[in-house]
C-alpha cells in the first residue's frame, strides 16, 4: 500500500486543483505533550479519529481499539477535549459488533464522543440509531459552531452521496453559526482519475458545501493512507490517517482541531503510535 500512497501524492503534486501540504515534524506527540504552546485556550477542541476496523480477522483489532482509547484519554487528561469523533467503519463488515464497540470502548472515553457510519459498517439510520441512540444523519450545535453528520454509505458497503436535502436543509438552520464543519465518511470528490474506485463524485454537495461560507471545512476518513488536507475550490478537506486495518499510514493516530476565541482554526495530526508522520495547518 505503500507505493499506492506515494503515487497517488506523487500524481497529484501536478495538478493545480489538488493541494497536499507537505508532512511537518513540528508538533510531534511525546507521551501526549505537544510542542505547540498555546498563548490561550481555545474556546473548543476536539479529536476526530477514523477508520478502526474492529472484528477484522487477521489484525490485533481489540489492541488498536483499546489504544485509541488510551491516547484520547491521555489527549484530554493533558490538554482538554470537548468531544471526539469517530468518522466511519468502526467496524470491519460486522454490525453486529457495533454494540460491543460502542460498549468496550467508545463508553469508556472521558469525553462525549459522535460517529457515522463508514462503508464497511454497513449500517443505516435505523441500525445506528438501535446502537447510538442517533441517526446516521444529524447535527450538532456547541455554541458558535455546529457539526453536520451524514452518512455516505448504504448497508451493503456501497458508497452512496450524502443526503443533500438533509445537508441543505441543516446549513439553512445553521447560518447563524460563527463555524459549520461537516462529517463525511468518504470524500464527495475524485481529485485523481485513479480515484474513482476511491471517492465519491457528488458535484452536487461540493457545491453545496461551496454556498455557505460559515461551512469551515469537510473531514473525512476512508482512505488509510490520507492524513493531510485537499481542496475544492477554497474549502480544505482534512483526512486523518487511520486507528486499525491491515493497510494505511505507516503510524496510526488521529487529527485535533482547535478552534480559539478569534474563531481562528488550527489543525495537526497526532502521531499518536510515535511514528516520524505528520502534518499542521491552520486555516
Amino acid at each position: 500500500m505503500s507505493s499506492r500512497r506515494k503515487f497517488i501524492e506523487k500524481a497529484a503534486a501536478g495538478i493545480a486543483a489538488v493541494s497536499l501540504l507537505p508532512a511537518v515534524n513540528t508538533f510531534a506527540a511525546s507521551n501526549n505533550v505537544y510542542k505547540r504552546q498555546l498563548t490561550s485556550k481555545p474556546k473548543l477542541r476536539f479529536a476526530i479519529a477514523s477508520d478502526i476496523h474492529y472484528g477484522q480477522e487477521g489484525t490485533d483489532y481489540t489492541a488498536y481499539t483499546g489504544s485509541m482509547v488510551k491516547w484520547l484519554n491521555e489527549d484530554h487528561n493533558k490538554n482538554k477535549l470537548d468531544l471526539v469523533i469517530i468518522n466511519g467503519d468502526l467496524v470491519h463488515n460486522r454490525p453486529d459488533l457495533l454494540p460491543e464497540i460502542k460498549r468496550n470502548y467508545l463508553d469508556k472515553l472521558d469525553v462525549p464522543c459522535y460517529t457515522i457510519p463508514g462503508n464497511h459498517d454497513f449500517a443505516d439510520g435505523g441500525i445506528w440509531k438501535t446502537v447510538f441512540g442517533y441517526e446516521d444523519k444529524y447535527v450538532i450545535e456547541m455554541d458558535e459552531v455546529a457539526f453536520v453528520f451524514a452518512n455516505t454509505a448504504d448497508t451493503k458497503g456501497g458508497y452512496v452521496c450524502p443526503d443533500n436535502e438533509f445537508l441543505k436543509s441543516s446549513l439553512d438552520k445553521l447560518t447563524d453559526k460563527k463555524i459549520v464543519f461537516v462529517i463525511l465518511h468518504i470524500a464527495p470528490v475524485q481529485w485523481l482519475k485513479t480515484e474513482a474506485t476511491i471517492f465519491l463524485n457528488c458535484p452536487d454537495t461540493v457545491s453545496l458545501l461551496h454556498n455557505y461560507p460559515n461551512v469551515k471545512a469537510a473531514f473525512h476518513g476512508h482512505d488509510h493512507t490520507l492524513d493531510g488536507v485537499r481542496y475544492t475550490d477554497k474549502l480544505p478537506h482534512f483526512f486523518d490517517s487511520h486507528i486499525g486495518g491491515n493497510w494505511g499510514t505507516d503510524y496510526r493516530g488521529y487529527r485535533v482541531v482547535e478552534v480559539h476565541n478569534d474563531n481562528t482554526i488550527y489543525t495537526y495530526q497526532v502521531n499518536a503510535s510515535q511514528n516520524p508522520v505528520l502534518n499542521a495547518n491552520k486555516f
